[in-house]
Parts: structure tokens; sequence; C-alpha cells
């Protein structure tokens, strides 16, 4: 087969598998109790079973060790050992509710791993920054992705979504690993999603959170343009994760200006405050899959453009996220203000 279209049958697997398995880990997950019960950070009302990431990470491995390529098999090997790592450290987070410092080092020691396979930012040219950088860059991720998991298939959505764009830019650039690598999370996301959709009937829970989250992270700091200026080229994968990238730093900002711990569970995320709004689930989860598709536009455009032209697009892009971010912060002021938060 040609090795540009290589990635199809890895998505058909990872798509096959997690649309087989989901109903099945659901079944496992009534069984043992695994179940997510109504908190401060969801808007669900009932209890729902909470092992669907077990789809998404047994269809993301099946899917990339039938198709390895023999001279990538040490990166793969240290990804499917991070993500299996996660994988555990959710499940038992998901049964048991691990203390934020457990979870931490945890996710910590998946990325050093992944970095010491060779996965590693070379933004600054020194290790002593770089490798803090690229540890940083993924357990932030992990948390990122982790953390909009907070409505009907707005994870699963946006990492299909993000993958999408990733594959698309792998595939402009020749570069089989990544491309590879996003086709089997996108087909697992998208798997997952027929069953995530609102009204859902299972959740991925932190084991697919967290192999998500993983595995983004890595197709982020793999993909390079040869063409293009690292002034340039830094903006592209984050433009594409802009929605956990914005929605993590709003929560992070919120929970700091009003004193709250950082790691307890609340409604201060994107979702909660366009449902605040006045938006149903599904227009909310509609106006983010557009934001989430128009950003992925974007970094598109800025991956083609000539570099005066990708800076231009960049800035505006910027600067749009900036005044997006001041309006949620607004709105969370407005209803603090009003007496309606609901925090």
């Amino acid at each position: 087969m040609d090795a540009r279209l290589q990635f199809i049958p890895i998505m058909i697997v990872g798509f096959g598998a997690a649309l087989c398995l989901t109903p099945l880990t659901r079944q496992i997950a009534m069984r043992l109790g695994v179940t997510a019960a109504p908190n401060k950070r969801n808007i669900h009302s009932r209890h729902v079973p909470l092992m669907g990431g077990a789809a998404i990470y047994l269809a993301f491995v099946l899917s990339v060790l039938l198709f390895s390529p023999p001279h990538h098999l040490i990166e793969l090997g240290a990804i499917v050992a991070g993500a299996t790592l996660l994988a555990l450290i959710g499940y038992l987070d998901d049964r048991r509710h691990l203390s934020p410092r457990i979870r931490l080092v945890v996710m910590t020691v998946a990325a050093a791993v992944a970095t010491l396979s060779g996965v590693q930012i070379r933004l600054f040219g020194s290790a002593l920054i770089d490798i803090p950088l690229t540890l940083f860059w993924i357990v932030a991720l992990i948390n990122a992705i982790n953390w909009i998991d907070n409505m009907d298939g707005l994870a699963a959505g946006s990492a299909a979504i993000t993958s999408g764009f990733f594959l698309l830019l792998a595939l402009s650039q020749g570069q089989t690993l990544v491309s590879m690598l996003a086709a089997a999370i996108f087909g697992s996301a998208v798997g997952f999603l027929i069953y995530n959709f609102n009204p859902s009937s299972t959740f991925m829970g932190d084991m697919g959170a967290y192999t998500l989250g993983f595995v983004l992270a890595i197709l982020a700091i793999k993909l390079k343009f040869a063409a293009q200026p690292l002034n340039v080229t830094w903006m592209v994968p984050v433009f594409v994760l802009a929605l956990p990238i914005v929605d993590i730093n709003l929560a992070i900002v919120t929970r700091l200006l009003e004193r709250r711990p950082l790691m307890l569970a609340a409604k201060d995320h994107v979702s909660h405050r366009l449902l605040r709004l006045g938006l149903t689930q599904r227009q909310t989860l509609a106006l983010l899959y557009l934001f989430s598709f128009l950003y992925g536009l974007v970094a598109l455009g800025i991956s083609q453009a000539a570099a005066d032209q990708a800076l231009a697009i960049g800035g505006m892009a910027l600067l749009a996220l900036g005044l997006i971010f001041c309006a949620l912060v607004i709105v969370r002021w407005a209803d603090a203000r009003s007496g309606d938060d609901s925090a």
C-alpha cells in the first residue's frame, strides 16, 4: 500500500474496535459498579458507566500494534507503554479517586518514558530547558483533556477534531509516524463518540481522557515543518489544541482569583459558562466543535502560508483567543456579581 494511505486501515481498525468494545466496557462497568455520580464538575444527573476509556485505549493500541513500522518501534513502544500506565492509573482513579499527587507522579513517569524514547520539544536547543518543557507539556495536556471531559461528547469530539487536523498536517509533511498515531486516535475517538454523544450512555472516565491527552500531546511535539521557521510553527499545535488549552488556563486563572484549590472540581470551565448564557448542551457542544474546527483551519492555513503571512494570521488568531478568554472571564464575574454562581 502507498505509504500515504497507511492511515486508512489504522483509522478503520481504531474505529471498528472502539465501536465494538464500548458496549462491552459499558456492561463491565455496570457489573463492577464503576459509574460516574453527579458532581461539581459534570452536568449529568444520573449514574453513568465509566469505563468507555478502556475501549478507546484498547482500540488505539490494537490499531497501532497491527500496523507498526519497524523503524519506529522504540518510540511506538514507549508511547504504548506510557498510554498503558496512564490507562491503569485512570482506571484506579475512576474506582478509588486517587490523590492529585499520585496522579501527577504517574503522569510525569509516562511523560518521561516518552521523552527518553526521543519524543522531545526542541525549542531552545538546550536539554536543561527542553526536557522539563516536554514533561510539562505532556502532563498539562493530559490534564487539559481530562478537564474538558465534563459534558457528553466534548472530550471525545474535541479529540476527534484535533487528531483529524493533526492527521492532515502530518500527511502534508509526509510524516508517517504522526499520521499513524493521529489516525489511530481519530478512529478510536469517533468509534467511542457514537455512544458518548448527548444523551450519553457511557463516559470515557480518566482511562480515556488520560490516553487521549497523552497521545495528542505527543502528536503536537512530533509534528515538524521543514519549510517554516520555529517562530511560526509553534503556533500550529497550539491552535489545533486551542480548546483544551484555553479551558485549562481559564479554570486555573479562575481558581487562583477565587482562591480555591486548583485540583478541586468545579463548574468553571468553558462549557459551563456557555450553559450559563442559556445555551443547551447540544448547542454548547456544537459551538465548541465549531471553535475547534475553525482554529484547526487556522493552524492548517499557517502551515501552508509564507512566513510573514503566517505570522499575521497567527497574531490575529492569538488576539481573538485573548478576547474570547476575557469574555469568558466576564461571564463568570457577572454570575458572581448577580449571586448566581453555582461553582
